[in-house]
Parts: structure tokens; C-alpha cells; sequence
């Protein structure tokens, strides 16, 4: 070793800590962890509870699928009336009974637009639903019954519920 203290034999390399382990990880992270499991827990229980809700929508929907094939099968007849009474079940299922289960006629045609936010049911496609139910033997032409089959469709898919609020 060179005595001169300038000298440049005499540095050495900085001494380097050692490396920052990965594991455990600092408190942050460990509250983070914590409140994404507690917020995939809730989404998944409210997934689940909207799921189950809305058993009656997909019901409905398999009834309607059962209805248009028989429409594109040509067997019309009865097929409005089957028409009506899935809308009527569906409101059943969604609405507290005593506001839908005594309307009829026009004004369940307003309801039907109401709650569907269109107007499909008494100025559309549907509005023909209260009379072919009632027509007996006689089937509506299929092209009116598919165009009622779509506008109920889409009331079924798109209904508020009694509880949601207004969105129309």
C-alpha cells in the first residue's frame, strides 16, 4: 500500500447495502390487498343477488324463444294470448301485485310503456298485443306478432323494476 494518502491506489469501491427484500411487503400493501379481496367479495355477492333477481328475465326470455319459433314455424294462432301472459307474469314478477294485476286494456298498455321507457306498446309494434289475445281462433299476421315479439322482448331485457329509480 502506497503511504501517500492521495494516492489513487488507495480508493475503494463504495460499500453497497444490501438489496431491499421483496417479501413481507411495507403495511401499504397489505391494505391494499385487503380492501381489493373486501371489494371483490362485495362484487361478487351483488353479482350473485342480481343474478338470482333477474331468474323471472330468463324465464321470460325462454318463453318468448318458445313462442317465436312456433311464430316461424307458422302455428300463429294462440301465440299472442302466450304473448300477453308472459307480459303479464313478468310485470307480476317485477311489480307488487296490487299495482299490476287489475290492468287491463289501455292502461296496461301505458304501464308497458312506463316501465320500459318506449312508447312500443301503445303507439308501436305491440300496441295489437290486448286485441289478438282476445281475437280467439283467429291469428295475427305473423309479420305484426315477430315485431310484437321483439318490442316484448326488449321490454323484458329492459324493464325497470319496482325498486330501481326513475330513469326515463
Amino acid at each position: 500500500m502506497n503511504p501517500d494518502p492521495a494516492s489513487l491506489e488507495n480508493l475503494r469501491d463504495l460499500a453497497l447495502p444490501p438489496p431491499v427484500s421483496l417479501w413481507p411487503p411495507a403495511p401499504g400493501w397489505w391494505i391494499l390487498a385487503a380492501g381489493l379481496a373486501s371489494a371483490s367479495v362485495v362484487a361478487g355477492w351483488r353479482s350473485w343477488r342480481r343474478y338470482r333477481a333477474d331468474a323471472y328475465r330468463r324465464e321470460a326470455c325462454r318463453q318468448l324463444d318458445a313462442i317465436e319459433r312456433r311464430v316461424d314455424a307458422g302455428l300463429c294462432a294462440g301465440a299472442a294470448s302466450e304473448l300477453a301472459v308472459v307480459l303479464k307474469r313478468t310485470a307480476l314478477a317485477a311489480f307488487p301485485r296490487a299495482a299490476v294485476a287489475s290492468l287491463t286494456g289501455p292502461a296496461w298498455l301505458r304501464f308497458l310503456d312506463r316501465t320500459g321507457c318506449t312508447t312500443a306498446f301503445t303507439d308501436g309494434a305491440a300496441r295489437g298485443i290486448g286485441q289478438w289475445a282476445f281475437a280467439g281462433d283467429r291469428a295475427a299476421p305473423a309479420a305484426n306478432l315477430k315485431a310484437a315479439l321483439r318490442e316484448t322482448r326488449a321490454w323484458v331485457r329492459a324493464h325497470r323494476r319496482s325498486e330501481e329509480p326513475d330513469r326515463c
